[in-house]
């Protein structure tokens, strides 16, 4: 992949971070993206392990239109073969008593920040005829998330979003994949402020994981990738069982004070 591009945001930590990884071990060049000052060494670390490709980092909120016309103009009119919409956010505890300030957060950065950049970069992948889109969904889309409300419903939005999207490309040589992990160990649930919660609080899979299955089902043109036995199970379930009742289930993993002792 010697002389491709590929643009990952929310790169640096996390499942980001391993896909970014994973692009440099094939030569892409990289542009990477989070809204902290990590992903400054989270680029130093990724051209130390492949020195031969070009890293460029950028800090950027990726929730706000300028975030993403700064990413996109950093990008300096090159020629954009992956894209891997990854930045998001989460948020833990009741709906209602969430600070609303934190609610637009999580909005506007898994919904209208993604929206926005995969309509900038995808029209010009389908003008060119080719190129390769990651959406990092999760199997949270699948279920009313009681007291995680607006970061599952969020997802939610984005699994269906990639599904319509891959299907208006159909007949062209771009394609889009929908990431769908469960629980994985990364710094969201810290962020979400949800270690007091079951789900924050039990084990999750490996984030180099995720993201190898995700980058495996990009580069095979799959629709979409549920990584780990257990949420491929949890997803199936979830598809056949009435949303009150998945309410209720999801409010034993991440009520406030359910978490192991």
């Amino acid at each position: 992949m010697a002389g491709q591009f590929a643009i990952v945001t929310g790169a640096s930590t996390g499942i980001g971070f391993e896909l970014a990884r994973l692009c440099a071990s094939k030569g892409y060049d990289l542009l990477v993206a989070a809204d902290e000052p990590e992903i400054e060494a989270a680029a130093e670390a990724l051209r130390k392990e492949v020195n031969s490709i070009a890293v460029v980092a950028l800090q950027a909120d990726l929730a706000t239109i300028e975030g993403v016309d700064k990413l996109y103009e950093v990008a300096q009119g090159r020629k954009v073969d992956v894209l891997m919409a990854n930045a998001g956010r989460g948020l833990g505890h009741a709906f209602l008593d969430q600070e609303w300030a934190r609610v637009r957060q999580v909005i506007d950065t898994n919904v209208m920040g993604t929206t926005y950049l995969l309509h900038r970069v995808g029209q010009d992948m389908r003008r060119r005829n080719e190129g390769q889109i990651l959406i990092t969904g999760s199997i949270a889309g699948f279920t009313p998330g009681s007291f995680q409300a607006v970061y599952n419903a969020s997802k939610s939005y984005l699994n269906s979003l990639s599904f319509a999207l891959r299907e208006e490309l159909r007949d062209t040589k771009v394609t889009v994949t929908c990431l769908m992990p469960g629980a994985t160990e990364t710094e969201f649930f810290a962020r979400a402020d949800m270690l007091d919660t079951k789900v924050g609080s039990e084990d999750k899979d490996d984030a180099a994981m995720v993201a190898r299955k995700g980058f495996e089902a990009m580069m095979n043109g799959e629709g979409d990738v549920v990584t780990g036995l257990k949420n491929k199970i949890q997803s199936a379930v979830a598809n056949v069982t009435p949303a009150e009742t998945l309410a209720k289930q999801h409010r034993k993993q991440a009520e406030p004070g359910t978490a192991k002792s």
